[in-house]
Parts: structure tokens; C-alpha cells; sequence
């Protein structure tokens, strides 16, 4: 949370890394953070803040509004923090985060545009909750700012109510299910699927392994993860290997062939062909962004 915040409360083991703010518009901010294992402390914000964790996972302990959660943050899980509420959060590795700062008046105008009380509206303290919807949004909003705003204001207020029209529907206590989203296969068998091919993106991976790890048949697994995150496991899993190659080209000067080998690409050619089906774009366009 460091654009927003965060001090450090004891000696960490490495340096955390200058927040990089993505880009922002009137009623919201995009950011990306990383934070090195140790004890952080956030004060708060008057934005309602949703916090995306980004790449591979980490055992967190979080302490927020009196509640306490302790799990494994994995590539998609996000944390949706309320207005003016505080935290500390223990990290047993570096961990990184796209975080969306909105402000509460449009969360207040959607539900006064279809007839609610804004006064009645409450957003939810969530922990390591997965959402789809949120998550397409926030990659959007990101492919959006750092491509330079190509498809103009109306595009990203569209998008800015899209979010606020889910967090309203969803996580607060205006939804229409106060438990939020509920996925076809069971939170924790999801959360064990998604941690297992984000810790093996490197290397070849089995339909077969991954519905192992969920205790499923390959045609069951199948279905209950497309009904979960509405794509494919196979698609998921070349875009993940898509989405780390490309954070990899663009923060560093390491080989492109490497990173290929490295995110379970055959060779440099078959990691473009899947980045510009994906992002649209050749590994060096992305390495010079």
C-alpha cells in the first residue's frame, strides 16, 4: 500500500520498491506496489481502495477493523478496504499488488441513480475474496493507463462504474448477496488449484496434475473451473505465463528467450505469438513500455 501510506514498524530484509502509480483520473487511481517480508502498517485512506495480489503467492496475516485473516494470497485473490480504515499486515515474502483507489462519491451516485439511500451504503472489509469482474476490471484499467488513455474519458468513467457498481452489488451492505461471489468449485479447492499454477508456471503442466490437486476428474475439474473463472484452466494458464513474461520484459533487461524458458514457452517465438494474442503486443514492444 505504499502510495497510500504504508510504514515500515520493523527492519525488513530487503528494500521495498517505490510504488509506481500507473496513472489516475478524477475519481479513481491505479497503482502498482511491492512490499518486502516484514510488519507494514497502513493508516488509511478516504477512497474505498481494492487491492489485486499480482504474481506468485504468500502466506499473509492481516489485522483490519478488529478482524483478523491468515491464508495464502494467491495471483487474483483482492482485498476490499473501506474508507478511513487501517491495517497491518505481516508478509512472510515480498509481495506485490495493483491497487485501485476509488472515491466513495461514485459508489454514493450509483446507488442514488437507481433509487437506494447512499446513507445506508456500507462497503465490506473483504480478505483474499475472488471476484472475477473485479479482477477483468482492474487488468483493463491498467492495459487502459499505461497504454496512454487510447480509448479516452468515457471509457475509463465506464469502467470506474462498472467497479463501483459490482463493489455496491457485492460487497456491501446494500448486495443483493451479502456473502458476495460464490464460485461453481468450492473457495478452497480454487484457492489450491490457482496456488498450484501460479508456483509451477515455469514448467509443464497436465491437465491431469492440476485437477489432481483439486481431488476432480480432468472433464469435472473442467467444467467447474470454467463456471469459476469463466475461462478455460488452459487459456488461464497461458495468460498467467503471458501477464509474468510481460511484468519480467518490462522491469528488466533479462534475455527474452530466458524469460520464455522461464514462464514455460518453448522458445522466444512461441511467447510472442501467445503476447500478441493476448496483450497485443511483440515481447519487445513490451520491454520498451
Amino acid at each position: 500500500m505504499g502510495a497510500f501510506g504504508r510504514s515500515y514498524l520493523q527492519e525488513q530484509t530487503s528494500e521495498p520498491i517505490p510504488p509506481k502509480v500507473l496513472g489516475s483520473t478524477e475519481n479513481l487511481r491505479l497503482s502498482l506496489l511491492s512490499d518486502p517480508p516484514g510488519i507494514v502498517e497502513y493508516p488509511g485512506s478516504p477512497r474505498v481502495l481494492v487491492s489485486l495480489h499480482v504474481g506468485t503467492s504468500v502466506a499473509v496475516d492481516c489485522r483490519r477493523g478488529g478482524e483478523r485473516h491468515r491464508g495464502t494470497a494467491i495471483h487474483g485473490d483482492l482485498e476490499i478496504i473501506p474508507p478511513n480504515l487501517g491495517g497491518v499486515w505481516e508478509l512472510k515474502a515480498r509481495d506485490t499488488a495493483l491497487v485501485i483507489g476509488l472515491k466513495l462519491r461514485v459508489l454514493e451516485a450509483m446507488v442514488k441513480e437507481s433509487g437506494g439511500d447512499p446513507s445506508r451504503l456500507r462497503v465490506f472489509n473483504r480478505f483474499q475474496a475472488r471476484d472475477p469482474q473485479i479482477e477483468h476490471i482492474g487488468w483493463a484499467l491498467k492495459a487502459e493507463m499505461e497504454g496512454g488513455y487510447p480509448s479516452g474519458r468515457v471509457y475509463m468513467d465506464a469502467l470506474a462504474t462498472g467497479l463501483a457498481a459490482r463493489i455496491v452489488r457485492n460487497h456491501s451492505s446494500l448486495a443483493r448477496t451479502p456473502r458476495g461471489f460464490k464460485a461453481a468449485m468450492p473457495g478452497r479447492k480454487l484457492k489450491d488449484v490457482l496456488g498450484f499454477i501460479e508456483d509451477n508456471l515455469g514448467r509443464d503442466l497436465g491437465l491431469d496434475e492440476i485437477a489432481e490437486v483439486a481431488g476432480l476428474s480432468v472433464s469435472h475439474f473442467k467444467t467447474l473451473f470454467r463456471k469459476s473463472l469463466g475461462v478455460p484452466p488452459h487459456q488461464y494458464l497461458i495468460r498467467r505465463r503471458v501477464e509474468r513474461a510481460a511484468m519480467q520484459l518490462r522491469k528488466g533487461r533479462t534475455p527474452i528467450g530466458q524469460i520464455a524458458l522461464e514462464n514455460g514457452f518453448c522458445h522466444q517465438s512461441h511467447l510472442a505469438l501467445h503476447t500478441r494474442r493476448v496483450l497485443g503486443l511483440t515481447p519487445q514492444e513490451l520491454r520498451n513500455t
